[in-house]
C-alpha cells in the first residue's frame, strides 16, 4: 500500500510537471487573439469578402489547446438564401485570402491544400509565431468545438487529460491525420468515454447533457485593434 501509494504521488507530480509545460498562458491566449485579428484585417483586404466573418473554431475555442497548439478558424461567407458553399468557391476565397495575407506581410510557410475534402489554408503568423489553418464555412467544427468546451467546463480534468493524450499521442506519432493516425478530435472522444465509463464515471452520457439545439452565437470572442 505505501509502494502505491508512492508510485501515485510520482505520477501525480509527473503530470503536473508537463502540464506546466504544456498549458498555455494569457500571452499564448492573445497572441492567438492577435493572429485572429490579422484574418480580419487582411479580408478588409478582399473587396469580395466585405461581409464575411471570422470564426475561431477547435482546440482555441473548447479551450484544450497546448502552447504549440495550431489555431484553426473559420471564414464565414455571407448566405441568405442558405445555399451550402461550393467546393470550387471555396478554394477561389482562400485562393484570395492568402494572396491578401502574403502581400501584407502577415504569413510565412503557406500550404494552400484546395484538393483537400475540407479545402484549406496554412500558414504561420510572422508576427506571433501561431500556425493556423483557415477553412470556409466549417461550421460542423464550430459545434464540435463548442460542445467539448461545455464538456470541460463539467470537470477540470476532462482538460487536463486530452492536453496529456494529445502530448503522448504526438511523442508516439500517431497525432496527424494526414498520415493516416487520429486527429486531435479523435484523441477528445478517447477521453471523454474513458470519463463516462470508468468507475465511478466522471461525465455522465452526452444525451443527459445536450437535450437542446446549440444556438448559433453561444460563443462569443472579442476581436483586438492594432
Amino acid at each position: 500500500m505505501v509502494e502505491l501509494a508512492q508510485n501515485y504521488h510520482e505520477l501525480e507530480k509527473c503530470t503536473e510537471d508537463i502540464l506546466s509545460v504544456i498549458k498555455p498562458t494569457e500571452d499564448d491566449r492573445n497572441k492567438r487573439l492577435h493572429a485572429i485579428q490579422e484574418i480580419v484585417n487582411s479580408i478588409y483586404l478582399v473587396s469580395s469578402l466585405g461581409d464575411a466573418a471570422v470564426k475561431p473554431f477547435g482546440s482555441f475555442v473548447s479551450n484544450l489547446y497546448a502552447k504549440s497548439g495550431d489555431l484553426d478558424v473559420s471564414v464565414e461567407l455571407p448566405n441568405k438564401y442558405g445555399f451550402p458553399t461550393s467546393k470550387e468557391k471555396k478554394q477561389d476565397v482562400l485562393r484570395e485570402l492568402m494572396i491578401a495575407l502574403q502581400r501584407e506581410g502577415v504569413a510565412r510557410d503557406v500550404n494552400f491544400i484546395p484538393t483537400a475534402r475540407v479545402p484549406i489554408l496554412q500558414y504561420v503568423s510572422n508576427r506571433f509565431g501561431i500556425s493556423c489553418d483557415i477553412s470556409i464555412d466549417n461550421y460542423t467544427g464550430r459545434i464540435k468545438s463548442k460542445v467539448l468546451y461545455w464538456i470541460s467546463t463539467i470537470d477540470e480534468r476532462f482538460g487536463d487529460m486530452v492536453l496529456l493524450v494529445k502530448e503522448w499521442a504526438k511523442a508516439q506519432n500517431i497525432n496527424d491525420p494526414k498520415n493516416g493516425t487520429l486527429n486531435s478530435y479523435s484523441l477528445c472522444l478517447l477521453v471523454l468515454f474513458h470519463f463516462q465509463t470508468c468507475k465511478p464515471a466522471i461525465l455522465p452520457p452526452l444525451k443527459e447533457i445536450f437535450d437542446v439545439d446549440i444556438p448559433e452565437g453561444e460563443t462569443n470572442w472579442t476581436f483586438l485593434s492594432d
